[in-house]
């Protein structure tokens, strides 16, 4: 570790060994009767999911089979809380509960009273003891979440014992999380946290005093954690997403019930929107940028639909650090930022100055994304420069991953200083320019990049250059950089020449690739980020010497 870190992370050590012992303090004995208190006598609203469902999975689990996290657990007749799990991702799905929107699909008798044996073995196995992985503070926000949204489902003609069970356990859970929400890791997860805390001041009988609590606090949460233009202070573009499948029927809860809406609910959700379809491509996905995953188009849609700000999408995020290029049908969007706090890092990719193009509703050069499902050696796998549509010098990300256990793979160093420049002429080019200095430490180099749109999004143009600080590198510097363009699966591709290649989409929209500097190649790709799961797909490289060569020009034209 160099000397100018260790303080640093020194103090990191700190801060994160004090976070630990607070929760430590804060949870106490393990015993569920440490939160006990009254229980409620009813509930008085279930507020609405927006998320779809889907009846096969209702069928499934009433079948005993929990198809979750990309796999499928046959119970064979058990209580699938009281048996070996197949994944750590398949636990956390399992108890957060949100598979509870699918059984909205179940109308008879039969298929409530054994969804309310699901819940009621929950009860029994694991609403006793808190500990393990089914009280993470984030996991059982989800559930309180899920459990008040789809109260209806489950207490549909429920026996008054099982009624009172459920309430009581729904009551013991948001105590809990009242107690332990100060010492959650930043983040979604804590945003999460207040989130249901207010969901459930306001579904839940309260005093006057709890609801205004409750709403102060997300308050605060949410004016720390979205940015002053609507990102989520993550940098991921799905988390907009997912918490506005949450933020939405809160509003409309406090709306209906006649409470006043926490202050900057609305503004926040406001700035929100822009954000969102910033990150939208004409397909209807979202680009594929710190730990963003697959988006179905139809979930996105369902949050759109609400959307009191419609309007072009913005030209910058100049608050988390991107930039969005447009003419025609054609989009093009660059990563300009680094993580804006080491907490926000754990989950942060090593994918400065990449980007994102479509045309129309094909996508066609994009990174690699984060897998929904796998497990963290395919997470970190995804983080990697190499996992994005930018370049890499002598195989090393811009980014270094810490390998600490204890503080979790957080980023250790990397971009420091991202210059950027823009330069439009409205209707005729949108062009983007900007430089990192990930490589510095390292290597002592630059990486700039210069790409544009012209010809009424006919034409991209691309520039990418490595340089010292102060000028050209010494033609000595052996280092090998890799100019990579990660293609969509459903983009075929074929040889046209040496410094050519054709990209056709299913509808029969092509593109030309051209580079005539370096080494051009088509290389085998994992796409992380695919709705199946992690598939193969392949990518574009562009082989440069930083002494010999360390510039290259290309370009996309559209063909078809």
């Amino acid at each position: 570790m160099p000397l100018s870190n260790k303080p640093r992370f020194l103090y990191l050590y700190l801060r994160e060994g004090t976070r630990r012992l607070e929760r430590r303090l804060s949870l106490g004995r393990t015993a569920a009767q440490r939160y006990a208190g009254s229980t409620p006598v009813r509930l008085i609203v279930a507020p609405t999911d927006l998320r779809a469902i889907d009846p096969f999975v209702a069928e499934e689990i009433l079948a005993g089979r929990f198809p979750l996290a990309g796999r499928v657990l046959d119970t064979e007749g058990e209580s699938a809380f009281e048996i070996d799990l197949p994944s750590y991702e398949f636990a956390i799905r399992l108890h957060s509960f949100g598979w509870l929107r699918h059984m909205r699909a179940v109308q008879d008798e039969a298929g409530s009273a054994r969804l309310r044996q699901i819940v009621d073995d929950w009860m029994g196995s694991h609403g006793r003891t808190i500990g393990e992985i089914s009280w993470d503070a984030d996991v059982v926000a989800q559930r309180v979440i899920a459990w008040l949204s789809h109260s209806p489902v489950v207490l549909r003609n429920a026996e008054h014992g099982f009624y009172r069970r459920f309430l009581k356990s729904l009551a013991l859970q948001v105590r809990h999380l009242r107690h332990v929400a100060g010492t959650v890791p930043d983040g979604e997860a804590r945003l999460r946290v207040r989130l249901a805390l207010a969901m459930a001041s306001v579904s839940m009988p309260a005093t006057a005093s709890a609801i205004r609590r409750a709403s102060r606090n997300l308050d605060l949460e949410l004016e720390r954690q979205i940015l002053p233009d609507g990102a989520h202070f993550s940098r991921n573009p799905r988390a907009g997403l997912e918490l506005l499948l949450d933020l939405l029927p809160l509003r409309q809860t406090y709306v209906n019930l006649g409470h006043d809406v926490p202050s900057k609910l609305i503004s926040c959700i406001d700035r929100m929107y822009p954000a969102l379809r910033f990150f939208r491509h004409q397909s209807g996905e979202l680009a594929l940028f710190n730990s963003a995953t697959s988006v179905a188009a139809h979930e996105l849609a369902s949050v759109l639909r609400y959307d009191e700000t419609a309007g072009e999408p913005f030209r910058s995020l100049p608050h988390a650090q991107y930039e969005r290029l447009s003419l025609g049908e054609t989009v093009v969007i660059v990563d300009t930022g680094r993580p804006l706090s080491v907490d926000l890092s754990r989950s942060a990719h090593a994918g400065c100055l990449s980007f994102e193009m479509s045309s129309g509703r094909n996508r066609f050069v994009i990174n690699s994304g984060a897998p929904k499902f796998a497990g963290d050696r395919f997470r970190q796998m995804a983080r990697t420069t190499a996992a994005h549509s930018t370049v890499t010098l002598n195989d090393r990300s811009s980014c270094r991953f810490s390998q600490s256990r204890f503080l979790g793979p957080i980023v250790a160093g990397g971009p420091s200083r991202v210059a950027v420049e823009r330069k439009d002429e409205p209707g005729r080019m949108e062009t983007v320019k900007a430089s990192h200095d990930g490589y510095v430490a390292p290597f002592g180099l630059l990486h700039e990049r210069d790409i544009g749109i012209l010809n009424g999004g006919r034409l991209i143009r691309g520039r990418d250059r490595l340089l010292l600080e102060d000028g050209d590198p010494d033609p000595e510097d052996g280092s090998i950089a890799i100019a990579r363009f990660h293609i969509h699966p459903a983009i075929g591709m074929r040889r046209h020449s040496e410094s050519e290649i054709y990209l056709t989409a299913p509808d029969g929209e092509a593109w030309l690739f051209a580079c005539r500097d370096g080494k051009l190649a088509v290389e085998e790709d994992i796409f992380f980020a695919d709705p199946s799961g992690v598939r193969a797909s392949s990518q574009i490289t562009v082989t440069f010497a930083a002494g010999d060569q360390p510039e290259i020009q290309w370009t996309f034209t559209r063909a078809a």
